[in-house]
């Protein structure tokens, strides 16, 4: 399982990320657009450590890396809330070729990111308030994901 972070503006969400993806066995981070990267004193507060142990990768070019990561034979999966998306709990992977794409916290993915993946998901959220913070949702996101490899 993989992750890429795009657009994600804040460095502590950054961290997290690093955290959750390091809880949940990905095995590499790609780190896109304005998306910090290590070492930053606010992306080591959050990950305590992570960002040392799961590695990592910036890229120019997000739509590229979605291509090459397809061409690889990798399952991209974007987590954002559109018309489009079908329940996160539909979506499963058998083989662990996951890759999750999580995008800007307010702006979200770019239609352009979300029609070059193999899917779309959303968490089903009963709640009033329909969105998560970016690093609480690609968490619940990677830990699903990871259950459905076992």
């Amino acid at each position: 399982m993989r992750l890429i972070a795009h657009d994600i503006r804040s460095l502590h969400n950054v961290g997290s990320l690093f955290r959750s993806s390091d809880t949940f066995g990905v095995e590499k981070i790609y780190l896109t657009g304005i998306t910090g990267t290590p070492p930053r004193k606010e992306i080591a507060k959050v990950a305590l450590g992570s960002e040392h142990r799961v590695p990592w990768e910036q890229r120019e070019n997000t739509l590229e890396l979605i291509r090459e990561l397809q061409m690889q034979g990798w399952f991209i999966c974007a987590l954002e809330t559109n018309k489009e998306a079908k329940s996160l709990l539909e979506v499963k992977r058998k083989n662990g070729k996951i890759v999750l794409l999580v995008g800007n916290e307010v702006e979200g993915l770019s239609s352009e990111f979300c029609t070059a993946c193999d899917a779309i998901a959303e968490i089903p959220m009963p709640g009033v308030k329909r969105s998560l913070n970016v690093s609480v949702a690609a968490g619940i996101a990677l830990f699903w994901f990871g259950t459905q490899m076992r």
